[in-house]
This record gives C-alpha cells, structure tokens and sequence, in this order.
C-alpha cells in the first residue's frame, strides 16, 4: 500500500458561469475575435472552475498547500516543485457564453517512482465538466512533483543552441513569441499562482529556470486555436499533450501540425529544434 492509497477516489465539486466577460477577456488574451453564435473555441475549459483557495492557504510556490486533512484535496508528497505534465481530453459538447458549469475532480491514481533526476510523485486527476447538465469535457490530467533542487544546480532548459526549426515536414506551421504579458493574462484566466510563469527571480533561483516558464495548457491551447484554423472551430473530438521541456518567455516557439495514418500530430518547439510539446489530436470520423 502507498502511504497515499486514502486519497484515490477523493473528489471535489466546483461550479461556475461561462460568462460574457471571460469570454471577452479569453478573446482579446489571445487575439481572437468574438465567437459566432456564442459558442466559444476549444480551450476555454481551461479557464473554467478555476482554484479558489484563500490567500492563506497558498504554498511557497502559489500552489495551494497540500496537507493531511480531509480538506486537502491532494495528497501531501513530500516533494515541492510541480508540474503540470500531460492531459487527455475528450471534447463532447461545444460551451458556449452563459451556460452554467458544474465540474468534479477526482483522484484517479498515486505513485512514486525513482527518475534520472530522483525521486517523482505522480497523480492523476480526472475532471468532468458539465455545460447546463450536459457532459462537454472530459480530462485526465498528470501532475508530477519533484525534489527541491540545490542552488548551484544547472539552470534549465539549456540556453538555444545553434540548430534551428525546420517546418518543412509539417502541414501547418506558426511561430510565435509567448512573451511575459501574455503568460501573466493565462495566470490570471485561469487564476494559477504558480511562481514559475510570473515570477523570475523564483524561478530561476529557486526552481533553476533559465526565465518564466509558458504555461503547458496556454501551449495546448495555442494548439487548439491552429487546429481550428485548419479544420474548423470545434472539429476535434481529442487532444493529448505532454510536456517534453520548457518553454521559456520570451523566446520563439514553433507551433506544428500534420495528419498521419494514426491521427493528427501536433507540437511546439524551440527556436533550436528542442521539442517543448508533444500532442496528439483527433476527429470525429468522416
């Protein structure tokens, strides 16, 4: 048994609006005009049920703290520094402006491993998002905590190499540079505290970032926004992402895509062709 076994199936209740404001607000962070009709691109779930813990109860790092009560909904590994690793979501209902969201989070799995860089904790959260009772997303996410780093360890990523991008086996290509006002507006949609996308001094000297790390849901959402320039607003029915490296503020970042015999490829890369994002799409078929 894990010392965490007690807090798989633990599960948590959030309502909230999708309310003309957000969308406004989600729009006009990523350039987009207002929706057609209402109903809003793929993405904005995101900003949806966002955490609502005090001022108080924030960790170090802007998290909120985790503990052995009953009211902690995750569990208290022993490992500070978090990370938002991978997600698999399934689209079944468009959201549209003014509909009322109910979501429940539950614990789906804990375990601890030994990694190349010590010791790991992952947990796996599943939320279901409802869209006036009717089921619209359906996502597993994979947190991934890890052990403190000393102060002289080796700032990451590594400064850009020499190599360079080439798009040239991708169908669709955009590049873009995510620059700290655009990463503050995601924390700010999405009410993440998280140090690392904000504060630069935290993190580089604590967490041994080169600089402000890009949200890996504000890389996905890029990334749903060029799926829908291509296949059209609401076409897919999956997307699966998962963090390879950091993104850092500031530098240029590749966003790709290209239909294969599995599915849809997609990802984000670096300016010296490190890849930062690994995602996998799909639509419905026919």
């Amino acid at each position: 048994m894990s010392a965490w076994d007690a807090w798989i199936g633990r599960a948590a209740a959030q309502s909230d609006t999708l309310d003309p404001a957000l969308a406004r607000r989600w729009c006009a962070a990523f350039d987009l005009d207002a929706p057609v009709g209402g109903v809003m691109p793929q993405g904005i779930h995101f900003c949806l049920c966002t955490p609502e813990a005090a001022q108080a109860a924030l960790g170090e790092d802007g998290h909120p703290a985790r503990d052995d009560s009953a009211a902690s909904f995750f569990p208290p590994i022993p490992l500070p520094r978090r990370m938002w690793a991978a997600s698999d979501i399934t689209f079944l209902s468009p959201l549209a402006i003014g509909v009322r969201i109910e979501r429940i989070s539950r614990i789906v799995s804990i375990a601890e491993k030994d990694g190349s860089s010590g010791r790991l904790g992952f947990v796996e959260v599943e939320h279901v998002t409802r869209a006036d009772d009717v089921e619209a997303v359906r996502e597993v996410q994979t947190l991934v905590y890890r052990a403190a780093l000393p102060a002289d360890a080796p700032l990451s990523p590594p400064a850009p190499g020499e190599g360079g991008f080439d798009p040239a086996h991708w169908d669709a290509h955009r590049c873009i540079t995510p620059d700290p006002r655009l990463l503050f507006r995601f924390s700010a949609l999405t009410f993440n505290t998280h140090r690392i996308h904000y504060d630069a001094p935290y993190a580089r000297d604590v967490e041994r970032y080169r600089g402000i790390v890009v949200h890996g849901p504000l890389m996905a959402s890029l990334l749903l926004q060029m799926a829908a320039r291509e296949l059209g607003e609401n076409t897919l029915t999956r997307l699966a992402f998962r963090a390879i490296s950091p993104a850092i503020a500031g530098e240029p970042l590749h966003l790709v895509m290209r239909r294969g015999e599995g599915g849809i490829e997609m990802g984000a890369f670096a300016s010296d062709g490190r890849q930062t994002l690994k995602a996998d799409a799909a639509t419905s078929p026919g």
